[in-house]
C-alpha cells in the first residue's frame, strides 16, 4: 500500500481528515513500515535529540502501526529517563520511529520517512521537551 488512499470514510477525530494507510521506510529500505492516521497534526519538539534530528512526526497508536521488514535492521538508543526508544536503521542511520516516553503505548513516526506524502496544511505544535521533566 504505497499511496494516500483513504482507507475507510468514517468520520476522522479531527473531522477534517480521511484515515490514510501509508507505507514508510529507512533510506535504503531494510525498515519498512505502514501506519493508518487521519493526520489531526503534526509534531515538532525541542528537546536535545529531536532539535538535533530535525524530524517532523505523527502520533500513531501501536494498533495503527505494522513493522512490515527490518526488525534485525533497528538498533534502538534510550536516553534521559531511559523510556523513549529511538529506532534507527544501522545499515542507513535514518530515524524512522520511536515509541514514546509519555504514551508508550504510541510511535513518533518521522513523517519525511513516509512514501509520497507532503505535509503542507497540516497544523504543526511545537512540543516543550526541554521542560520535560
Amino acid at each position: 500500500m504505497s499511496d494516500q488512499q483513504p482507507v475507510a470514510s468514517r468520520a476522522t477525530t479531527a473531522g477534517t481528515r480521511p484515515l490514510q494507510r501509508l507505507s514508510g521506510s529507512c533510506h535504503c529500505g531494510a525498515v519498512r513500515f505502514e501506519i493508518e492516521t487521519d493526520f489531526p497534526e503534526l509534531t515538532t519538539c525541542d528537546c536535545s535529540i529531536c532539535r538535533r534530528k530535525n524530524a517532523l512526526m505523527v502520533k500513531v497508536h501501536e494498533d495503527h502501526f505494522k513493522l512490515i521488514a527490518g526488525e534485525d535492521a533497528l538498533t534502538e538508543y534510550r536516553f534521559h529517563t531511559g523510556t523513549a526508544r529511538h529506532f534507527f536503521c544501522r545499515t542507513c542511520g535514518i530515524y524512522p520511529f520511536h515509541r514514546k516516553r509519555v504514551m508508550p503505548d504510541h510511535f513518533g513516526i518521522n513523517v519525511f520517512c513516509l512514501d509520497d506524502f507532503d505535509p503542507a496544511g497540516i497544523p504543526v505544535r511545537h512540543t516543550d521537551g526541554v521542560g520535560m521533566k
